[in-house]
């Protein structure tokens, strides 16, 4: 967790949601720190600043345990957006946003974006699992090889050549029981579904482990954002505005009437 004393103030907060043992945290760690770590779970919450261009964006991870529930809702207060985050390999994990995680979100602002992913989608897709097959294939390739060389096999890995060998685990969520959450979502928060964002962008598969969808997850909603952080600034900015010719009739008033 980053020094709070160094930190710059976020211009916006994006939160994490979801039951314990989802990968809230390993999701964090492999876009932040660009490697997938074994995490304990969250106790209470914690959270890093990420540079966004010229804007700050808090990122907060927070506990999915039960005893931990009621300090969500302080969590969400003010955020611009929310990933509700889920286990592919688990339907109670996706049960649970709607039954215990959704009502945290009320005090998130009247505008917020929400984002369904679905992560461990290497535990389901082969595709999720080639990426990190590809990664590791090519660090072993790259050894005693000459610059040039590692280059050019880091940049073109050969993907494994038996598919056959990669072991699946039944996946219970399809992309399809995401996207019919997200609607409920939007219905439950009283907002057009037409005029609001699409379920095919705003639901994503992700793994932690490999890094697959990870970066696209973060950086759509980041950019999705930005007019919230405008918005923000807009406001701070006319707040700490003084209104010359306002003080001047207020002098006025009380000179001829008195202050008192």
């Amino acid at each position: 967790m980053p020094n709070v004393s160094k930190m710059k103030k976020p211009d916006v907060k994006v939160v994490l949601l979801g039951d314990m043992n989802v990968g809230k945290t390993s999701l964090l760690h492999r876009y932040m720190e660009r490697k997938f770590k074994e995490t304990i779970s969250t106790i209470g919450g914690a959270f890093f600043l990420k540079q966004w261009g010229p804007y700050n964006i808090s990122i907060w991870d927070t506990a999915g345990r039960e005893q931990f529930h009621g300090l969500g809702s302080m969590y969400c207060r003010g955020a611009a957006a929310v990933i509700l985050t889920y286990d592919v390999t688990n339907w109670q994990s996706l049960a649970e946003l709607e039954e215990r995680f959704l009502s945290l979100t009320d005090t998130a602002l009247h505008d917020c974006i929400y984002a369904l992913v679905g992560n461990k989608a290497d535990l389901t897709d082969h595709e999720a699992q080639l990426l990190q097959d590809c990664d590791v294939q090519a660090e072993d390739q790259t050894d005693g090889l000459d610059t040039t060389e590692s280059q050019l096999l880091s940049a073109c890995p050969t993907p494994p050549d038996s598919p056959a060998s990669f072991s699946s685990i039944h996946k219970q969520v399809t992309h399809e029981d995401a996207m019919a959450l997200y609607g409920r979502i939007l219905r439950h928060k009283g907002l057009d579904e037409k005029s609001s964002l699409p379920a095919e962008t705003m639901c994503f598969e992700t793994s932690a482990k490999t890094g697959f969808n990870v970066d696209a997850m973060f950086e759509t909603l980041f950019d999705l954002v930005l007019p919230a952080i405008l918005k923000k600034r807009n406001e701070n900015q006319r707040s700490s505005t003084v209104n010359l010719e306002e003080c001047r009739e207020v002098a006025s008033k009380r000179s001829r009437f008195g202050c008192c």
